[in-house]
């Protein structure tokens, strides 16, 4: 199967403006995103979705593809989108399956890669995975830049809110409680088809994507990763995971 990784980045982030080229340890958070995404064996290859000539010459600089996308784009999945066309037009090549990688998860780890596209090989009812993942405290089960999802008895999103969910008022510990990692396997006709769909009222109001599947009936299997990783959405994001990564293992990998 023809499997790439695409991480969408833009420069013009509302929380964070020019995130993707923010050092950490020395290097571009979103090059960081790319070193450990290429580690994953079941990508053939990952490029960089963007409409920003800066990010654009830094990933080409690092031996990465940038995909030069429309600078009108409100969502991660519409951008990645544009690119899964471009590189087939590029390649002469049909895709199979499009990991959507976030450019501000400088902590992925590739088996979480690996991990999230297993449903898809498996099972050709499901087109659309994502991880999730424990959440650790009540700071982060309240914050906002964290998006809380809740799941069937099949591991199936039910919702997906940047809101306290289950219930704020009701909620007492004995149910665990997840949060949306942005690792995102589609199928391709699925991905093709998320771009076709109205955008939706759930979609708009809390600012994720994977709403606009919900809202129009389709099933999004959610896959449970134990590995703690902190996403970079502020300034003060960006210190506690560089913190973090001093000691990280694939550092070495990657930076001389």
């Amino acid at each position: 199967m023809n499997i790439i990784g695409i991480i969408p980045a833009r420069m013009a982030s509302t929380r964070f403006p020019g995130k993707p080229l923010a050092k950490i340890l020395g290097m571009p958070m979103i090059g960081h995103v790319y070193n450990r995404s290429k580690m994953a064996n079941i990508l053939d290859e990952v490029y960089v979705a963007t409409c920003d000539q800066e990010i654009s010459d830094y990933v080409n600089s690092i031996g990465s593809r940038a995909v030069k996308t429309a600078n009108t784009h409100l969502r991660a999945s519409d951008r990645t989108a544009e690119a899964l066309l471009i590189i087939e037009e590029q390649t002469g090549q049909k895709l199979d399956i499009v990991v959507m990688l976030q450019g501000d998860e400088p902590m992925i780890v590739p088996e979480m890669i690996e991990t999230a596209v297993q449903p898809l090989l498996f099972d050709q009812s499901i087109q659309v995975s994502n991880l999730m993942a424990e959440l650790k405290s009540k700071e982060q089960w309240k914050d906002p830049n964290e998006v809380k999802v809740v799941v069937d008895r099949e591991s199936y999103a039910l919702y997906f809110s940047r809101e306290p969910i289950p219930s704020n008022k009701k909620f007492d510990g004995r149910i665990t409680a997840y949060k949306q990692v942005c690792v995102m396997p589609f199928t391709r006709d699925c991905l093709l088809t998320y771009i076709k769909l109205e955008p939706t009222a759930l979609e708009i109001i809390e600012s994720v994507d994977m709403n606009r599947f919900l809202e129009h009936g389709i099933k999004v299997k959610m896959v449970k990763t134990e590995f703690n990783t902190l996403a970079v959405d502020t300034p003060e994001d960006l210190k506690k995971v560089e913190e973090i990564m001093v000691d990280d293992e694939f550092i070495n990998k990657y930076i001389n």
